[in-house]
């Protein structure tokens, strides 16, 4: 297996070729699990951790943010006052070259997109957009979230990202770090066709990294604010669930991506304020046996990504309330907003879980949302909910959509059409 610090495109080797040998091995993995000796140890290791995950390869289900959510974000980052550096050294440039180039914070949402109009058109397909969480657990491989897992600079060459509808693409990326306490502050990537993975993208990408890290020193040194901005201590920790493979924690102005153990561990704490046993704990996150031992040895591992005090002991609970988007619907839906629910609900609760109180948590949302649009006078939100993931296969909310669509609808047809598929396909 080729090294961790092996160039994507070797001195000399043709990218195309390269990246036809590559379709291949990716096919392999994706099949049998096996990966060939000559895929790169740094994307081998990518590739293990995110079907780990629990991600689809065929898929791009990345949350993206948008509105005053998105420029909240820009708002906090250190990296906005280094922007113009971003744009003089290396925008400009992609521009010209027809590339785009992203600014990730340090949980790999994507704070700025920029660069080819055309190209970053093209890249809106697979989200790769501004407010775009494309960390490693949430997209896969790629070269900002990688870089951020590992903390070095990466290189992905087409296939060697995990997600097919991304593999077209290449991309170079380096982690941003705070020039005096050398915390990872952010990625800075630039994404287009294969010779973006040339060894002399990356002495680019590298340049602009350290010309931004020289522009927060000399920025701290002017006597302006200090890199890091200050974290609103008013605003609650919460926690996004729905329709991630993995938990995002939103607290003190930062986001951090879980694992999916400790991501189904603080939802269940979330859900309980009054905390639960190591055994009660262990049953819900497992229909074997398990050991307290081992959920201590979890919320160990968990205290050391929280906050200080965070979790208390005897029984396990949160020290303070955490809000999170499956809340959020449920309000919504106590309150009888359907809409509103509709539209907060991402996807299923930590749909790669398979532990029994996350699985709970997931059927009774789903259930209480689908009777609610069954019951209530609100077409548009049934639609809604009928044409995505979670609805596009259940006849009785289709059926339902048909019988309350006026008489000369334009849609008519297109849901008759659909319910005569979905009976053709459970005869």
């Amino acid at each position: 297996m080729r090294g961790a610090d092996a160039p994507a495109v070797p001195p000399g080797a043709d990218a195309a070729t390269l990246a036809r040998a590559l379709a291949g091995f990716h096919d392999d993995f994706l099949a049998t699990g096996r990966i060939a000796p000559t895929v790169r140890r740094v994307v081998a290791d990518s590739w293990r951790r995110s079907l780990t995950g629990g991600l689809d390869p065929e898929t791009v289900g990345i949350g993206v943010r948008t509105g005053e959510a998105l420029e909240d974000l820009r708002r906090r980052s250190p990296l906005r006052r280094s922007m113009p550096v971003v744009r003089r050294l290396l925008v400009e440039a992609a521009t010209d070259a027809g590339l785009v180039v992203a600014v990730s914070d340090a949980s790999g949402q994507l704070l700025w997109v920029e660069g080819d109009h055309g190209l970053r058109s093209r890249a809106e397909a697979m989200r790769f957009v501004a407010g775009a969480d494309w960390s490693e657990p949430s997209a896969g491989t790629n070269a900002p979230g990688t870089a951020l897992r590992t903390g070095r600079p990466v290189q992905i060459l087409g296939p060697e990202h995990l997600m097919r509808p991304v593999t077209p693409w290449s991309c170079t990326a380096v982690p941003i770090h705070d020039p005096d306490t050398r915390e990872l502050l952010g990625a800075l990537d630039v994404t287009g066709r294969a010779e973006v993975a040339q060894p002399q993208t990356l002495a680019l990408v590298r340049a602009t990294v350290a010309a931004v890290e020289a522009e927060l020193r000399i920025d701290r040194l002017r006597g302006r604010r200090p890199v890091r901005t200050a974290r609103p201590a008013e605003r609650p920790a919460r926690l996004e669930v729905l329709g991630r493979a993995t938990a995002v924690l939103e607290h003190g102005g930062r986001r951090l991506t879980l694992g999916l153990r400790h991501s189904e561990i603080l939802l269940l704490l979330s859900e309980r304020p009054g905390g639960l046993s190591g055994a009660e704990l262990a049953v819900a996150l497992s229909e074997r046996e398990q050991s307290e031992v081992t959920v201590r040895a979890e919320i160990s591992r968990l205290r050391a990504v929280l906050p200080p005090g965070a979790l208390t002991s005897r029984p396990y609970a949160l020290r303070t309330p955490v809000a999170s988007d499956l809340a959020t619907v449920r309000s919504a839906l106590g309150e009888h907003r359907v809409g509103e629910a509709v539209r907060a609900y991402g996807g299923p609760v930590l749909p790669a879980s398979g532990a029994p109180g996350v699985v709970e948590l997931r059927d009774d949302l789903s259930l209480a949302l689908r009777e609610r649009l069954l019951a209530a006078d609100d077409l548009d939100a049934l639609i809604t909910y009928a044409e995505g993931p979670s609805g596009r296969d259940d006849a009785a909310l289709w059926t339902a959509v048909a019988r309350r669509l006026p008489a000369g609808s334009d849609r008519r047809t297109v849901v008759e059409q659909h319910l005569r598929a979905l009976d053709a396909r459970l005869a």
